[in-house]
């Protein structure tokens, strides 16, 4: 797609932006479906460990790791797709996409320090494996703290919804900001901006995000990761040792 001086630029940026989020969104579908594939391992694994099929248990894991390395690429392809989608405005010269889209994923990755290796997905696959004839035992060179610390890691950004209270985990109708990556319960946070009408603040403390209605949504991966933060918080053994981070101190 290409823009001129004659184009309209308001309408050609809106174009865009709707582009942006439909790809986005389809971005975000193909990286639950990784999530979901790296789970559905996980579980083969563990019934191949019992069995002490180790040969294939290592190339499942050396499986996930490719997918992580996939699933990564795709976060930086959607990072630079909401990028170029929120900031694009038409000019005098023909927009060169190709190069708009490499120069972002290019900073997207130059501002993230996530290693596929160390990743938590893998690191609940080996501790998933290790737990088959180890339950109860830290895993080689770790201390026991260091276990329950990983193991209560997790990708959301908050997990209480801001206005209801409630863990995110228990919403009924759980959305999410396209812009802050913030979750709420969806009566409360459209409740929330019709209330406030154009100046709908993120009411996540410290957030200076202002909340648009059509980008507030269920994204394909949510679920995911709320059904992974479940599964942490089973399996934790503290399960109130997940902080919520985002409640930030005003002070601060």
């Amino acid at each position: 797609m290409a823009s001129t001086s004659g184009s309209r630029p308001d309408g050609a940026s809106r174009r865009i932006q709707s582009s942006a989020t439909t790809l986005f969104s389809e971005n975000q579908s193909l990286i639950a479906e990784i999530r979901k594939a790296i789970t559905m391992m996980k579980e083969v694994a563990v019934d191949l460990e019992r069995h002490n099929e180790a040969q294939m248990v290592k190339e499942l894991e050396d499986g996930i790791l490719e997918l992580l390395v996939a699933s990564e690429d795709c976060s930086h392809l959607s990072s630079a797709i909401q990028s170029v989608g929120n900031n694009y405005q038409p000019g005098e010269e023909l927009a060169d996409f190709k190069k708009l889209f490499d120069n972002e994923i290019a900073k997207s990755k130059a501002n993230s320090s996530s290693v596929p290796q160390n990743h938590q997905l893998l690191r609940q696959f080996k501790e998933a494996i290790w737990n088959v004839h180890h339950a109860g035992q830290p895993m080689p060179g770790e201390e026991q703290e260091d276990l329950v610390m990983t193991s209560t890691q997790c990708n959301l950004l908050n997990i209480n919804c801001p206005l209801t209270g409630k863990p995110v985990t228990k919403l009924d109708d759980p959305v999410r900001s396209l812009d802050c990556r913030h979750i709420y319960e969806k009566a409360a946070i459209m409740h929330h901006i019709r209330s406030k009408n154009a100046h709908s603040q993120c009411p996540i403390a410290g957030c200076p995000k202002v909340l648009v209605a059509d980008r507030v949504l269920r994204d394909p991966l949510l679920l995911v990761e709320i059904d992974e933060m479940r599964s942490l918080n089973s399996h934790s053994a503290r399960p109130d040792g997940i902080e919520d981070f985002t409640m930030l101190d005003e002070d601060d």
